[in-house]
C-alpha cells in the first residue's frame, strides 16, 4: 500500500527540467520572432507611404498621355503634391519637372527617409511603361523595410522638387 502511494505521487506533474526545457524554448522562439515582427511591421507602415504617392502616380500618367510628352507641369504643379502631412507616417509628398514623385516619410525611426517613384516615359507611344521604385540615389531607409517592389529598382532622381 505504501508502495502505491509512493508512485502516485511521483506521477503528479511535470519536472523541474521539464519545465525548464520548456521556459528555454519559449525564450528562444520570442528571441527569433520579435525582430521579424517588427521589421514585418514597420514595412506595414512603409506601405502605406508609398500608397501616399498613387494620387500623384495617377496624375503623372493622365500629364503624359494628354500632353503627349510636349510638356510637363514644373515641379510641384502635377496637381497631387502636399506640403503638410496626410497621415501619421506620411510628412509630404512633392514632384519634379520630370514626373518623378518624392514621399517623404516620418515617425517610423529608422525607415523615416524618402521614397521615390520615378516614371519612365516611352516618347514614341507616349505612354508610361513602367514606374521605378527606390530610396533613390541618396536614400536613407533600409531596404529590408521597403516593400517588394521598391528593394531592386534605381532611382535616378535628379530634378528640382518644389516645397
Amino acid at each position: 500500500m505504501n508502495a502505491m502511494k509512493l508512485k502516485q505521487q511521483a506521477q503528479a506533474g511535470f519536472t523541474l527540467i521539464e519545465l525548464m526545457i520548456v521556459v528555454a524554448i519559449i525564450g528562444i522562439l520570442a528571441a527569433v520572432a520579435l525582430p521579424a515582427y517588427q521589421d514585418y511591421t514597420v514595412r506595414a507602415k512603409m506601405s502605406e507611404v508609398v500608397l501616399a504617392a498613387s494620387t500623384c502616380r495617377t496624375s503623372v500618367t493622365e500629364a503624359v498621355q494628354t500632353n503627349n510628352a510636349a510638356s510637363f507641369p514644373t515641379g510641384g504643379n502635377w496637381g497631387c503634391e502636399s506640403s503638410t502631412p496626410t497621415s501619421k507616417y506620411v510628412a509630404k509628398v512633392q514632384t519634379d519637372q520630370n514626373g518623378v514623385i518624392r514621399v517623404t516619410s516620418q515617425n517610423l525611426g529608422a525607415a523615416t527617409g524618402t521614397v521615390y517613384l520615378e516614371p519612365v516615359i516611352d516618347s514614341t507611344n507616349h505612354i508610361i511603361t513602367e514606374w521605378k521604385c527606390g530610396p533613390g540615389s541618396t536614400g536613407t531607409i533600409p531596404a529590408k523595410y521597403l516593400p517588394g517592389s521598391c528593394r531592386d529598382t534605381t532611382v535616378t532622381s535628379t530634378g528640382t522638387f518644389a516645397p
